[in-house]
């Protein structure tokens, strides 16, 4: 019994054994599935960590290698596109290659963008192709003398005469005369076109014999002065003329100066600048810049201008032709309004005056006037481009451009928006020049060894219209020592007057002079005798000077050998619409007065 027992717990403990090493099996098959599951979860995650890497990878690579490995991937993922998706996915792979080649250049660069001091402009290193310019447009009237000119410069008086009017004649005479009858009653003798012509003509022969500064005195001195003036009229008279030339009615002066600082002399003013555009067509280039007449006397406007060599004088607003520095329009700056109020966007209104009725044109100005409002407002209201420097506290400036502590000298630094370049260059080592410009587009560099960009070359180019008209204004100037303002103002005119009548002159007369290097020398003073003339002619007494009697007897003599007539304007030729002027203002413009060939003492 013990036997069977003990074999019957035998082979329960066998078959227990058996199970055992059943459940061990199985228990190891599933070990082994979940370390296989385990492997290919780990699997998966190197896949999707190669998947990153080579994400990674075709960020890095080139956008067509990018395309094909994605192409690759979605490929080998997917199980496969059919026919159709492939061919789909490689016409826009070569669509955008195509899209690609036909980019721009500059694509390829890398764009900084630059905030300006404001926050209001953005600044792009990186040309903006995109960027509108105004067509360069061939305007209906060539540049220079209008038809008006051309048909009324008959001889030099009568170009002159273009501009200082027969009009404005007539009011400097009215109130001249008003004014000596007031102070001298009836010893005072009427001045008329043919006196106030001798006056000016004297004033054009003093500036062209370098008299400036020289006393009238001298000048009409027996021994060492010209014998000119004293053959037109005796010195006494002309101090006369001096103090006593008047530009409006004094009793209504005061009333007037209330709200116009200009009120001395605005209506002659007025009708002299209106003059200066109809006569003459600038050029594709216009320069705008200030003038400043010299004086030291008393003038409600008087300007301080340290960097002029003036310093102290009366300041006006000059728009010229860059190339003959014709002075196209002028406008006096009368300085803070009448209630004192300073102007605001001085620089930008006085552009837009300057240049009003002009389109199509490139205008240069200096950073008193250069902002990034004014050129926008020219390219938009008027076609026009302008080229500048510019000023370094402007709040439209990046600062980034202003930095020159590592930069090399010589260096440019570029800035873009879609309208507008700016420059920055390096010229010395802490001397930075800005230029603005709504003309250049690209960040174009000069092959010169100095390496200027071509903004900068070209406003050197065109800029000196203004300060050639000072020049060339003051070498023969005509100005004379005197306390009063609107004489001053005055005496600029007629200097002004006599350049522009000289350029209109010479264009007319290409052929005038040729090879002759002192032109304007020699118009001057043809036209200051031509001036005078009339007068010498009309003089009842001869000089006691021999040498001003003969100039006077020798011009009695050849007036009474009858050279050719020449056609003298007449105060219709100006003004259709104007009545002829009064007898008592005849001059040169009408016959000339009946005089005796034999001379009298």
């Amino acid at each position: 019994m013990a036997d069977d027992f003990t074999a019957l717990q035998v082979l329960q403990q066998m078959f227990a054994n058996v199970e055992q090493v059943d459940s061990e099996e199985e228990a190891e098959d599933v070990s082994e599935e979940e370390d296989a599951e385990e492997r290919h979860a780990e699997n998966v995650s190197e896949e999707e960590g190669d998947e990153e890497r080579n994400a990674e990878n075709v960020s890095e690579e080139e956008e067509g290698d990018e395309e094909r490995h994605a192409e690759n991937v979605s490929e080998e993922e997917e199980g496969g596109e059919d026919g159709e998706e492939r061919n789909a996915e490689r016409r826009d792979l070569s669509a955008s290659e195509e899209d690609k080649d036909d980019s721009d250049p500059h694509e390829d660069q890398v764009s900084d963008t630059f905030v300006s001091k404001n926050g209001k402009i953005k600044w792009s290193s990186v040309p903006c192709v995109t960027a509108p310019r105004p067509p360069r447009k061939n305007t209906e009237r060539p540049p220079g003398p209008t038809a008006y000119a051309v048909s009324h410069a008959h001889d030099m008086v009568s170009t002159f005469l273009l501009f200082v009017t027969p009009q404005i004649e007539r009011v400097i005479l009215d109130e001249t005369n008003r004014e000596g009858y007031l102070k001298r009653g009836e010893e005072w003798k009427f001045m008329d076109a043919t006196d106030l012509r001798a006056y000016i003509g004297l004033l054009i022969l003093a500036g062209v014999y370098k008299s400036r500064g020289e006393a009238a005195a001298s000048l009409w001195d027996a021994q060492s002065g010209r014998m000119i003036f004293r053959a037109t009229m005796p010195l006494k008279l002309f101090y006369t003329y001096s103090s006593t030339l008047q530009f409006d009615d004094r009793g209504t002066r005061a009333a007037r100066r209330a709200t116009d600082k200009l009120a001395a002399i605005r209506e002659v003013w007025d009708m002299w600048v209106e003059r200066l555009p109809r006569l003459y067509d600038p050029g594709p280039e216009v320069t705008v810049d200030e003038q400043l007449v010299a004086f030291r006397g008393r003038c409600p406007f008087r300007q301080y201008m340290p960097s002029k060599p003036a310093k102290y004088g009366i300041k006006s607003w000059v728009a010229c032709d860059a190339k003959s520095s014709y002075a196209w329009k002028m406008q006096v700056y009368t300085g803070k309004s009448i209630d004192g109020a300073p102007e605001r966007n001085l620089g930008m209104r006085v552009v837009l005056d300057m240049t009003e009725g002009l389109k199509d044109r490139n205008v240069l100005c200096d950073n008193l006037f250069t902002s990034y409002e004014l050129g926008r407002e020219l390219m938009t209201t008027r076609n026009m481009t302008m080229v500048g420097t510019v000023r370094k506290n402007r709040s439209e400036l990046p600062s980034e451009l202003l930095a020159t502590n590592r930069r090399r000298v010589l260096s440019s630094q570029f800035a873009f928006t879609p309208t507008t370049t700016l420059v920055s260059y390096l010229a010395k080592k802490k001397k930075n020049v800005l230029l603005m410009s709504t003309r250049h587009t690209d960040a174009e560099i000069s092959d010169r060894d100095d390496g200027k960009p071509t903004i900068i070359l070209d406003y050197n180019r065109n800029k000196g219209g203004v300060d050639n008209l000072d020049k060339v204004v003051t070498y023969y100037s005509c100005k004379r020592k005197t306390a009063r303002w609107p004489l001053v103002i005055f005496d600029n005119m007629i200097d002004v007057s006599t350049y522009n009548a000289f350029v209109i002159w010479r264009e007319i007369n290409p052929n005038w002079m040729p090879g002759k290097r002192n032109k304007r020398r020699f118009f001057l003073e043809q036209l200051g005798r031509a001036l005078v003339n009339p007068l010498i002619e009309r003089r009842q007494r001869v000089p006691h000077t021999a040498a001003a009697a003969a100039v006077v007897r020798g011009l009695r003599t050849a007036s009474c050998r009858g050279p050719p007539p020449q056609r003298q304007p007449e105060e219709a030729d100006y003004e259709d619409d104007e009545a002829p002027a009064a007898a008592s203002s005849a001059g040169p413009s009408s016959s000339p007065p009946v005089t005796s060939c034999v001379s009298k003492r």
